[in-house]
């Protein structure tokens, strides 16, 4: 079963709390979500899997260790997933990054892709799809469907806010998958928005409306 790993470091709910706050511009927006993507890769990353290396440093030969050879791949929810993809390239550049877009019909309010550009080898990849929302659940479900029908079989899901329902969906349809989130919030508003959340993401993050 899914497990919710609610990642409570100081710095991820101080740098949140900025996120949250209506008076944040555009431009500290952008830092701020970038900077939460490193810090929570840090925690999603934890149970990679090392082996030992026999190296020599200036003093003397020692063994060391390194991550095993995993190959990892990120993917980013268009459009407002693309802010959290930096932060984690950060930590682990050697990923791949992969995009699927998706948009929320505003009438039924059901996921509609319309974008997918992923490695030749996804199949191979331990792969961290995000989003800095975790709302309805359904682009999320949508997202992991299609990689899942893709040949992807060890996923992980990484976003900034939850909503219950949101959660509930996602552990529901894929309860191989673990979500990573800083919190999870109230519930959801008449308009499918994340109450208290952080307002649309997206619109946030490239200053539109």
């Amino acid at each position: 079963m899914a497990k919710v790993h609610i990642l409570d470091h100081p710095l991820i709910q101080h740098k949140l709390t900025f996120v949250r706050d209506k008076r944040t511009g555009s431009k500290e927006f952008r830092e701020l979500v970038e900077e939460l993507a490193m810090l929570m890769a840090y925690e999603v990353t934890r149970s990679l899997p090392l082996e030992e290396q026999i190296i020599e440093t200036p003093v003397t030969t020692t063994r060391a260790r390194v991550i095993a050879g995993k190959k990892l791949g990120i993917i980013p929810i268009l459009r407002a997933g693309l802010g959290m993809v930096n932060g984690m390239l950060a930590l682990i550049p050697a990923a791949k990054v992969g995009h699927i877009g998706l948009y929320r019909d505003p009438e039924t309010l059901q996921p509609v892709e319309y974008y997918a550009k992923l490695p030749t080898d996804i199949a191979e990849r331990d792969l961290i799809v995000v989003d800095p929302m975790l709302a309805t659940g359904g682009s999320a479900v949508a997202a992991i469907d299609y990689l899942k029908r893709e040949g992807a079989t060890n996923i992980q899901f990484v976003c900034l806010i939850a909503a219950p329902e949101g959660v509930a969906k996602l552990t529901a349809a894929h309860p191989d998958v673990d979500i990573y989130t800083a919190a999870v919030d109230e519930c959801l508003n008449e308009q499918a928005y994340i109450v208290p959340g952080l307002g649309d993401a997206g619109d946030r993050l490239f200053g539109t409306k």
